[in-house]
């Protein structure tokens, strides 16, 4: 027996509601973060080149979806560790999940739509060969009105600063975009690149975001992958933005400063032991 599966034909009436259907089934397929951008935002902007906008990618795409999840500031606090590795696996999972099924929730209202992975690289020594990924979240959750591009080249959101992933879905419903943030969120206040493992950013002349060593993340990356805790994620863990600072109470930022010549003074430093519990439980390390 062949199956078929059967699609509804748009009808223009239903436009009207769709933003707010979107919403609701995004919201009970798990995501915390959601935000519209028409595609011609990409143009507008100018900043994403031509082959790496939505209408390039796929012709009929007309408005993206953004969906995000934040990363819990005290599992990130544990980076490099299994804890957080494990958080990053389960998010990537989710957020797949839910750009697929919203994909085939718009599908069957009679509106074409598809997934974008939430990473567009098969494993880190593809990524180093092919730099970069097919497509930009970052990019697309700013034009969704999700927040801004920091010095570290993360989304920066209001709520979780740049501790939030991000998948995207491309449909050929138009829908109304979302207010972009009219005022950069970084502060620029370089903590990210002060204390990145990998020295892979630097400030750039006239421009908030940094210079980018993609090739030195990676690498570092890889030497992560190799202990079983990754990825790293310093640059989350240390900005000072985001509300979710002050639900788990960590509104100063002092303990990153000193964290590093503590332990190497001390592995069992009392202000950091729960830290070094994580890190030493579940890896190679």
């Amino acid at each position: 027996m062949k199956l078929t599966l059967a699609v509804a034909s748009p009808k223009p009436h239903l436009a009207s509601a769709l933003r707010a259907d979107v919403l609701e089934e995004a919201a009970r397929l798990g995501s915390t973060l959601i935000g519209f951008a028409p595609v011609a935002r990409w143009a507008e902007a100018g900043e994403v080149p031509q082959d790496y906008r939505p209408d390039s990618i796929w012709r009929l795409a007309k408005s993206v979806i953004v969906v995000g999840v934040p990363m819990l500031l005290p599992i990130v606090e544990s980076t490099p560790s299994i804890n957080y590795q494990e958080m990053y696996n389960a998010s990537n999972v989710l957020l797949d999940q839910i750009a697929f099924r919203l994909s085939l929730f718009l599908n069957g209202r009679g509106f074409p739509a598809i997934p974008i992975p939430r990473d567009g690289y098969g494993n880190l020594e593809i990524l180093l060969k092919k730099m970069p990924a097919s497509f930009s979240h970052v990019f697309a959750g700013k034009y969704a009105g999700l927040g801004t591009i920091g010095f570290s080249h993360n989304l920066i959101n209001p709520q979780f600063g740049p501790r939030a992933r991000y998948v995207s879905v491309f449909t050929a419903a138009e829908i109304e975009g979302d207010p972009l943030v009219p005022q950069d969120l970084c502060k620029k206040c370089q903590l990210c690149a002060r204390l990145c493992p990998a020295q892979a950013l630097t400030a750039s002349p006239g421009k908030l975001a940094a210079e980018f060593d993609a090739v030195g993340c990676t690498k570092h990356h890889q030497i992560l992958v190799s202990q079983s805790r990754w990825p790293c994620g310093v640059c989350l863990k240390v900005c000072p933005i985001g509300e979710d600072r002050k639900l788990y109470q960590r509104t100063s930022v002092a303990d990153y400063l000193r964290e590093t010549e503590a332990l190497r003074a001390d592995p069992q430093d009392p202000q950091y032991r729960h830290l070094t519990h994580l890190r030493t439980h579940g890896s190679e390390i």
